[in-house]
């Protein structure tokens, strides 16, 4: 009898022990998940409220160069699909280039940060310009629901040698005009499925990385407003100029590649997601905001790497809230500078990184990007995830940017 007690007794240490270490375990998960799920999925960035007093930098309109407007929403609209066509289409020199929205409202492109457009649709109009090319990035709304503003804007600007190129699911803004009824059209492969079933007038395409029907051009996922801005740049200039500006970005193929596999995101890859979030590190970032910043470069590195799911991702702009970029967007961060945490520092200008910075950086790890590199930004952004978290999570932010 006594023995039988005994046992039992050394069983409910046993159970005790156990859930004790199960207890723990979950614990530790949770502490090392909690602040991730919180600024990744329960706690969305808000857009501006208020006035802003922040005047935007606006380039002088040459009449003598072709003329490319931006769509912006200030909810939110897709960095990478906004800035980019931003960069090339300046970096051509022959093109009058201006980030066009129904309002001065700030558009919120990350947390905390924000861009100032440079017209409104009012003052754009007032240009009385041609719009040689009029770029539709992915914006708030998904589904036939648009602002009206939006839709009537580009409709009334768009001429018969009017080209338009839909990025990503701004596909769904492009269909909504009405312009692409009957037309072959493209967009985010994991979104494809769902934006067809709003809009059934038009040839969706899948496999290819710009769709081009007459002057209406589109574009598969994030990574792929690349190709559609070489694209037209090179319908518009010449091939001489956009080979210049793939050289420059050291575009990873020869000339454009339109072949496109179009993978939609499957249970198994939210479940590398889940494994990431639960059991591997997830750094808190930074960026450190200059003045003359690369779009390219800042669309590129704030928009993959916030496809890790850190636990955070800060940009800091030391000794002022805002900075202009190299072809003179105004961008205005609102967040503030506590490193507390800090796990990397992401330094796209290493030749302006200066002693006070690595004094205020002292213990945390700084990630240079030198522009003497000979390679892609999305590969060694991709190839370095890939270091940290392995090849199956890599392949996970490959196929949220569409980069097949």
């Amino acid at each position: 009898m006594f023995i039988n007690e005994k046992k039992e007794i050394i069983m409910k240490i046993k159970k005790i022990h156990v859930a004790i270490v199960v207890v723990i375990f979950i614990s530790i998960v949770s502490l090392n998940a909690c602040k991730t799920i919180r600024n990744n999925f329960t706690t969305p960035p808000k857009p501006w409220s208020g006035y802003c007093k922040v005047k935007s930098h606006v380039s002088s309109y040459d009449p003598n160069k072709k003329t490319v407007f931006i769509i912006a929403d200030p909810k939110v609209t897709e960095m990478f699909d906004m800035l980019t066509p931003f960069y090339l289409f300046n970096s051509t020199g022959k093109a009058n280039v201006f980030i066009v929205a129904k309002d001065k409202t700030p558009i919120l492109v990350k947390r905390n940060l924000f861009v100032l457009p440079q017209l409104t649709f009012k003052e754009a109009d007032s240009l009385k310009a041609k719009a040689d090319v009029i770029v539709i990035p992915a914006l708030s709304i998904r589904d036939e629901n648009q602002d009206t503003a939006v839709i009537s804007w580009i409709k009334r600007n768009f001429r018969a040698d009017t080209r338009i190129l839909s990025i990503c699911d701004g596909a769904s803004t492009a269909a909504a005009t009405g312009l692409y009824d009957g037309k072959s059209i493209t967009c985010h492969a994991s979104d494809l499925e769902s934006i067809q079933r709003h809009f059934k007038k038009l040839v969706w395409i899948r496999n290819v990385s710009v769709v081009k029907d007459g002057n209406l051009f589109s574009t598969a996922g994030v990574s792929n407003a690349v190709d559609g801005s070489l694209i037209v740049i090179n319908e518009l200039f010449g091939q001489e100029t956009m080979q210049k500006i793939l050289n420059e970005i050291r575009y990873p193929y020869p000339e454009v590649k339109l072949f496109h596999e179009s993978i939609v995101l499957k249970g198994r890859n939210k479940f590398t997601v889940a494994m990431k979030i639960l059991f591997r590190s997830n750094k808190e970032i930074g960026m450190l905001l200059k003045n003359g910043i690369n779009e390219f470069e800042l669309a590129g590195v704030l928009d993959i790497y916030s496809r890790t799911f850190p636990a955070s991702f800060k940009t800091y702009l030391l000794g002022d809230s805002t900075v202009q970029t190299k072809y003179g967007l105004t961008l205005i961060n609102t967040g503030d500078n506590s490193i507390k945490g800090l796990d990397e520092l992401h330094v796209l200008s290493p030749e302006l990184f200066t002693k006070a910075d690595q004094v205020f950086f002292k213990n945390t790890k700084i990630v240079r990007y030198d522009h003497q590199q000979k390679q892609y930004l999305v590969d060694k952004c991709i190839k370095r995830i890939g270091d940290q978290y392995g090849s199956r999570f890599a392949d996970f932010v490959k196929i949220s940017l569409d980069y097949n």
